[in-house]
Order: C-alpha cells, then structure tokens, then sequence
C-alpha cells in the first residue's frame, strides 16, 4: 500500500498509471497541493490530512514539499522514496538524517537506462580524463521543466566527479562566458 506524493503531477500521473497495472502493489491516498482527486484514489492537500496508513511513501513533488513529506514519514515510520530533485543542502541532509530513522530510497532519476549509464560513467570517466578528454554533460528537457541543471545531470556529474576523486569544480551555462576553455 502506497502514498503517491505528488500525485497529480506529470510523474505521478504516470506512476499511478504503471502501478493500476501492477497487482503486488497499490496507491491508497495520494497527496497533492495543487490537485484533486485521480485514477480512483483520494488526492489530500498535504499528508496532515491523509489517514490512509501505508507501507510506503513514494515522492515525485518538489523540493518545497520535501521537509514535510520527511517529517511524516519520520513520524509515522513508513519508509520513502525520494524522487524529487532539487534540494537545497538543508534538504539532503535532513534527508540523511531522516535515513537514520526509517528507510530512504533516494534516487535522481528511476530510469533504468539512466541507472546503468551511472555505472559506465563510472568505468568510463577516469580513463577519459587520464586520456585528457573534456566531460560535458549537455541536456534537453521540455518546457515545463523546473530544476536546472536537472537531478538527473547532477547525479551523473556527481558520478564522474566521485571516480575522479571529487576534485573537478561544475561548470553551468557558458554560453555567456566569452573565454577559451581550459586544455
């Protein structure tokens, strides 16, 4: 049994719609403070107002959300999965914190295609550097996107800067910068 926070969002209209096909699991409540009611279970403003009890919590909302939906959880012991991106340094480590309490699951993005291209950075980022190639993360997202540099490029320049020894700087939009880059 599942809590959908942010339920009436692009993930988690896609979430409900993944999970009303799958039978092992079931959302039972979903909280949204921008939503209402959809795919045939009660959509509450906050989880102040959920009474549904719950094996699990899983978040695809946003980073203002995320301090309430860890206190409740804390609270009510139900373990979360964390799919918001975005989170200021309070926020993770109120997350880690929070992970000394109850089981957190947190992932920047849930793709497999994106989780194993995490492992090959891995592999692939030192002998690239040693070589002396340049690492650029460039992405394309739609409009509606809110965090940028997305989650899900950060995890994956956090990737390539943790098998690098964590010593390389991050570098956003140069297009108003008007120096060479450095060999």
């Amino acid at each position: 049994k599942a809590i959908l926070h942010g339920a009436c969002g692009r993930m988690g209209h896609i979430i409900a719609d993944i999970v009303s096909r799958d039978p092992e699991i079931e959302i039972i409540a979903g909280v949204d403070a921008f939503g209402s009611a959809y795919a045939g279970f009660p959509v509450y403003a906050s989880l102040d107002e959920c009474r549904e009890e719950a094996d699990v919590v899983i978040d695809f909302s946003t980073a203002s959300a995320i301090d309430g939906l860890l206190a409740y959880s804390a609270e009510h012991a139900v373990p979360v999965v964390v799919c918001t991106t975005g989170l200021s340094e309070e926020q993770t480590a109120n997350l880690k914190k929070t992970a000394e309490k109850i089981a957190v699951l947190k992932s920047a993005n849930m793709s497999i295609g994106i989780n194993l291209l995490l492992t090959l950075l891995a592999e692939a980022a030192p002998r690239l550097a040693e070589a002396g190639f340049d690492i650029e993360i460039v992405e394309k997202h739609h409009n509606q996107k809110i965090d940028s540099p997305s989650g899900t490029a950060l995890a994956l320049a956090d990737s390539v800067n943790d098998c690098l020894g964590g010593d390389y700087a991050y570098v956003y939009d140069r297009t108003v910068r008007r120096e060479k880059r450095p060999q």
